[in-house]
């Protein structure tokens, strides 16, 4: 495929964003042990609202204040996407004395680890990055766990069989979550078809609400949109039509339509990350959890999802918590038919993690 994690970072240096920072610079700081109260940086690539991906990580900022009141001091910097940007911000945390530093997004990869380098006495922890140095972590979540659980769902009530997926970028991620949430429906009735649609964009609601038609207009019934933005569960209950929420729980904004919605936990990460640092055992990690750890938790289900497709849905989640099922297990073929895992078969994580390939069923993987 064209579009990559390369590409991407390409096409994030280009694209400017307001940048909003709180504090002054000041001269570097350079510690060899944990000050009181350890201060804690938090950057977002966008503004922190009161619901999605910004919400859920500022969430496990305040997280981090709960568990260690009077020993731990957090900000939150917003709208931190472009990557000169996103080194200049980080750079100044670090001048700024803060002993711990988390970016949340993959178009932080580059500048993080490029500022952790130069700051050798600071932690810095990573979601979405591929790579760790000494003092730089990272961390992600099992987004196609959810997603399976949400294709299971969409399929106990499509009635056309036709679903939708709306994602920010394809990056292996979300492309994986996309393949889940049809390997998902197709566990329940092999015939369902997904149809996929690219912003290349985290949040644009212009875009989302314009792909998001599209979907119902060429009759899928069942919307997941991964945007940083509640438009497409919105659209799906203005039309009618069945939605699943992505990072936050989006039932107050489709109380009828919404079947569930994988939501995002990542207080454990943050309050762990900051309790080594002042118990002086932090050691760079790279962590991948799911359900099992709670990281992925799945928003109440809808009652007007049958009987059996609850049934279906909190059996599988038991095995996922379990550990004892994997959803990308073969057989299991890609739109060009050919087959990419044997029956019984489990993908390996490496592999999900650099997933490039669409599912058989999966049509279009349009770009607006």
């Amino acid at each position: 495929m064209g579009f990559n994690r390369r590409t991407f970072l390409k096409h994030a240096a280009a694209s400017a964003v307001p940048v909003s920072l709180m504090g002054q610079s000041l001269p570097a700081f350079a510690a060899s042990s944990v000050s009181a109260p350890l201060k804690v940086g938090v950057v977002h690539v966008s503004a922190v609202g009161d619901y999605g991906w910004a919400k859920q990580h500022d969430l496990a900022r305040q997280a981090i204040d709960a568990a260690f009141p009077g020993r731990a001091q957090t900000m939150a910097i917003t709208n931190i996407f472009n990557p000169l940007d996103a080194e200049r911000v980080f750079r100044d945390l670090a001048g700024q004395g803060h002993q711990l530093i988390f970016g949340t997004s993959f178009s932080h990869m580059t500048p993080i680890m490029k500022v952790a380098r130069e700051f050798p006495d600071v932690r810095f922890e990573h979601c979405s990055g591929l790579h760790t140095l000494g003092n730089l972590s990272t961390f992600e979540a099992r987004y196609y766990e959810g997603s399976y659980l949400a294709g299971i769902a969409a399929a106990s009530v499509s009635k056309s069989k036709i679903l939708g997926f709306i994602g920010g970028f394809p990056i292996p991620d979300l492309i994986a979550t996309a393949n889940a949430f049809l390997l998902g429906a197709r566990s329940v009735d092999p015939t369902i078809v997904c149809k996929v649609v690219w912003l290349n964009t985290w949040i644009d609601p212009a875009k989302e609400r314009e792909a998001a038609a599209s979907l119902l207009a060429s009759h899928a019934d069942v919307l997941l949109s991964t945007s940083g933005d509640i438009t497409g569960v919105k659209v799906a209950e203005e039309k009618g039509a069945w939605s699943v929420g992505y990072a936050s729980d989006f039932r107050k904004f489709a109380p009828k339509g919404q079947l569930t919605s994988f939501t995002l936990d990542w207080s454990g990460v943050y309050v762990e990350a900051a309790r080594r640092v002042l118990d002086n055992n932090w050691v760079a990690t790279d962590r991948w959890d799911g359900v099992r750890a709670g990281i992925v938790k799945m928003a109440p289900y809808n009652p007007a999802i049958p009987a059996a497709g609850m049934e279906r849905l909190r059996a599988y989640e038991a095995r996922l918590a379990a550990g004892t099922v994997r959803p990308f297990t073969g057989p299991v073929k890609d739109t060009g038919g050919k087959q990419r895992l044997a029956a019984g078969a489990a993908l390996a994580d490496a592999d999900i993690r650099k997933m490039d390939w669409y599912v058989e069923g999966i049509l279009g993987a349009f770009t607006t």
